[in-house]
């Protein structure tokens, strides 16, 4: 069977997690989370009102580099929107371009919750989290299984954070647990060998997305807070307003040729519109 594009990214993360683990040891994020002043709660800046979860990355391997301007104001530009709710930074290097440091310095900036997008294969990688700063973290049942979901969120909470939990089927919505507060419903289809054109090379067209997927929302238990991820565009954004609580996007914002601010922008004007 051929490898997917997710089997081929968590071969790379578990490189990149035995590096970190390397040079910083347990012992080290204990002390640095130590410090910390306590999480901002991303279900309570996602609660009340539509908004956006605005990511900050590099590249990606769907679409390949976002536009190195638009990177280097983003934080900025999320900070001063009233519609961005909370904040993802990618922290994996080899497909993103990121690292665990940018946190820090999207930190530095960011008055509102910040999520730590990666693939999460660890505990580890959860104390490091939030010795870096995060206020929430991405757990994904494409991922991990029903009990490493359950472990891995009681971990996130002992240390005071959120998580959200991202699903792409009804199987992986039956494997979340029962508590589960923050849940995104996510277009991408990582579980294929095709359609993720940025990996060899720049994509105008994100071919790895199916929107019909945001419709597993009806699904989701009433309780939980609803996040649609990926594929979100100006265009598609008034489509998720009514059943979900906050759309996370990234290469829209960060590819957008007019600026980021500009591209905020629209997004606020959709969003009022709809």
């Amino acid at each position: 069977m051929a490898q997917t594009i997710l089997d081929r990214i968590l071969v790379d993360v578990r490189t990149e997690v035995d590096a970190a683990k390397y040079q910083r040891p347990v012992a080290d994020l204990r002390a640095r989370i130590a410090d910390l002043p306590p999480p901002l709660s991303l279900p309570n800046a996602i609660a009340n009102e539509f908004g956006l979860i605005a990511e900050i990355k590099e590249k990606s391997p769907s679409v390949g580099r976002m536009r190195e301007a638009n990177v280097a104001r983003a934080a900025n530009v999320y900070q001063d929107s009233g519609v961005v709710r909370a904040v993802s930074v990618l922290t994996n290097f080899t497909h993103f371009g990121m690292s665990i440091e940018r946190l820090v310095e999207v930190r530095k900036i960011v008055k509102k919750p910040i999520l730590r997008k990666d693939f999460m294969i660890e505990e580890y990688q959860i104390r490091e989290a939030r010795a870096f700063g995060a206020d929430a973290i991405l757990l994904m049942a494409s991922v991990l299984d029903a009990a490493q979901l359950k472990g891995f969120y009681n971990l996130t909470r002992e240390l005071g954070m959120q998580a959200l939990f991202e699903v792409h089927s009804p199987e992986e919505i039956s494997a979340l647990p029962a508590d589960a507060l923050v849940v995104g419903i996510n277009s991408r289809k990582f579980k294929t060998t095709e359609g993720f054109s940025g990996s060899n090379q720049d994509s105008t067209k994100d071919f790895s997305v199916d929107l019909s997927a945001f419709e597993l929302a009806e699904q989701l238990p009433e309780n939980t807070l609803r996040v649609a991820e990926s594929g979100i565009s100006v265009e598609t954004v008034t489509g998720v307003t009514k059943t979900f609580n906050a759309a996370l996007v990234g290469t829209s914002l960060l590819r957008d040729e007019r600026g980021i601010e500009d591209a905020i922008r629209a997004f606020e004007d959709a969003i009022i519109s709809a």
